[in-house]
């Protein structure tokens, strides 16, 4: 850059004005994960899901990409719904709330395309940003 506005002193006519800029380009990509609704009425409905679930040991990462949407879990805790139809608990600190995810949320992407307890956020669409502390994986209960 201080190549260029030396080249723009050199050419610019004597006692004009010399104007210099800076411009910076940046792209933030969020993804957008919606939560579950209930049918309307008239609409037709999904198979039951069932009510309780269990909870197993899940993984510490999960793909970002297979994503499709969620579901309010527990107290504090989101449920991840993949597109493979795998759910998994996001777990929060007792400081974050479910409810406050109620409208969905997002989620930014990382450099490996995972979301992985104890290092990565999402961000509830109010503003909170809870970090998630860890994964279950969810089966029926029985």
């Amino acid at each position: 850059m201080l190549f260029h506005s030396a080249i723009a002193l050199l050419l610019a006519p004597v006692g004009a004005p010399v104007e210099f800029a800076q411009l910076r380009i940046e792209q933030r990509v969020i993804i957008r994960v919606p939560l579950v609704r209930q049918p309307r009425a008239g609409q037709p409905t999904p198979p039951p899901e069932p009510q309780e679930w269990d909870e197993k040991k899940g993984p510490r990462c999960v793909a970002i990409k297979s994503v499709r949407s969620a579901a309010l879990g527990g107290r504090n805790s989101v449920d991840l719904i993949l597109s493979n139809n795998q759910r998994f608990r996001a777990r929060f600190g007792k400081q974050c709330r479910a409810a406050d995810f109620y409208a969905g949320f997002y989620i930014e992407p990382t450099d490996d395309g995972s979301l992985c307890a104890g290092r990565d956020y999402i961000q509830a669409r109010s503003g909170l940003t809870c970090e998630v502390e860890s994964f279950k994986r969810l089966v029926p209960e029985r």
